[in-house]
């Protein structure tokens, strides 16, 4: 692209990953507190499911107009007005959290918070030149660590105040976040296209020539990102129920899975830069659906349990670092709406599988065939990359001669 400098832009990077970072920390603040308002609201499990997973609804769905509108206006304007909102939900969340139908509300509108990933891409992914755009996005996917920094402190913070303080905390840094990002943050020169076109116009990648990929890239994500918050959203629930740990200590664990997810997916993007995307993909997907299969018949022995966890946690975040070296691949000209949709894929499969996973354990009294369904999921996954890499070679990395420099 011809507005990125083949240095990249590491302040820009810097900001964008933080703010993503803060953002999610918001957004999955009710997956680690979700012990805890199930005591407080007397909560059934499918009710806990529900309430640990209604965020992921809008943060699915606004990714696709937020893409869109990052395509058509620049990252710095929308990623600003995204920031000032979510402390709204926020601070809902930390007033009537005694009530489950206004943590069901709030939770939905704190979605918002969850579709930042797609303004982030964009933004990135501007400042950089496609030999490096793959470990770009990868770094600014260190900032599912949000994830982590949630589950590590937010039990910790209810301990030792409330569980309204979590929500507070959050609202603040979010708030403060989106003036530092207005302050400082710059778009590429180039990088928003102004009111050239309507959203259909935009979403027109999936219908007819080519939509093919662009679905693909969609099942892609939504196992590597979808099974990554989907794991990240339960493990919690399974550790206490399963292991009678204590809220905190299942909380710290599934902290654990997310940081091994956010270390592997700037792995994915870099290892996507040198051996192409669908190869890494490749291993993702068969480890996946190997040790899916395998926690099916070992979650209930905690030593196995907790090396098949980490190990599936590194699968699934080369995953997603690969699938984003892909979309300006395939789609240059629409980044953004590709990114959208895409990411809204991912989300929608973090909301799901928890709701699965809580019909299973109750119709059956185990967890085994939810993950013998996240196993085949993977494994469809898996024969669709084959099938799009025997289609065309298009993720094998730029030759050398037609590079720019990357010192920098």
């Amino acid at each position: 692209m011809s507005s990125a400098d083949p240095r990249g832009n590491s302040r820009e990077l810097g900001l964008a990953t933080t703010a993503f970072a803060l953002c999610f920390y918001a957004w999955a603040l009710l997956g680690p507190l979700g012990p805890d308002l199930q005591d407080q609201l007397g909560l059934s499990d499918s009710q806990l499911a529900l309430t640990v997973s209604i965020p992921v609804v809008l943060g699915s769905l606004m990714r696709i107009p937020l893409g869109v509108l990052t395509d058509r206006h620049g990252g710095r304007r929308v990623f600003t007005a995204l920031m000032a909102f979510t402390p709204l939900p926020l601070v809902g969340l930390a007033l009537f959290n005694d009530s489950w139908g206004a943590v069901l509300v709030f939770g939905f509108l704190l979605g918002f918070a969850g579709a930042s990933f797609a303004v982030g891409v964009p933004f990135v992914n501007k400042w950089y030149p496609a030999r490096r755009q793959g470990f770009a996005l990868g770094i600014y996917g260190i900032g599912m660590g949000g994830t982590v920094l949630g589950a590590l402190t937010a039990p910790r913070i209810v301990d030792a105040t409330s569980l309204d303080a979590p929500f507070w905390i959050a609202a603040a840094l979010v708030g403060t976040m989106a003036f530092v990002f207005w302050r400082f943050a710059e778009d590429a020169p180039g990088s928003a296209q102004g009111r050239t076109a309507s959203m259909l116009a935009s979403l027109a990648v999936f219908r007819g020539r080519g939509s093919g990929r662009a679905w693909a890239l969609t099942l892609f994500y939504f196992m590597a990102f979808g099974g990554f918050v989907a794991m990240f959203l339960y493990l919690p629930k399974l550790l206490v129920d399963v292991h009678d740990l204590s809220k905190t200590d299942a909380g710290a664990r599934a902290a654990g899975f997310a940081l091994l997810a956010v270390i592997a997916r700037p792995l994915g993007g870099w290892a996507s830069d040198r051996v192409g995307a669908i190869n890494v993909l490749t291993v993702s997907f068969v480890g996946t659906a190997v040790l899916a299969l395998a926690l099916a018949g070992l979650y209930e022995h905690m030593v196995p349990l907790t090396i098949v966890c980490l190990t599936l946690a590194v699968a699934l975040g080369l995953g997603t670092g690969a699938v984003f070296k892909l979309v300006p691949e395939w789609f240059p000209d629409r980044v953004g709406a590709v990114t959208g949709v895409v990411g809204a894929a991912g989300g929608l499969g973090g909301f799901f599988p928890p709701l699965v996973m809580a019909l299973v354990k109750s119709q059956t009294g185990a967890y085994a065939l939810g993950f013998v369904l996240m196993a085949a999921v993977a494994a469809i996954a898996l024969v669709v990359l084959r099938a799009e890499g025997r289609a065309g070679k298009v993720s094998t990395p730029a030759p050398p001669s037609t590079a720019a420099p990357t010192r920098g």
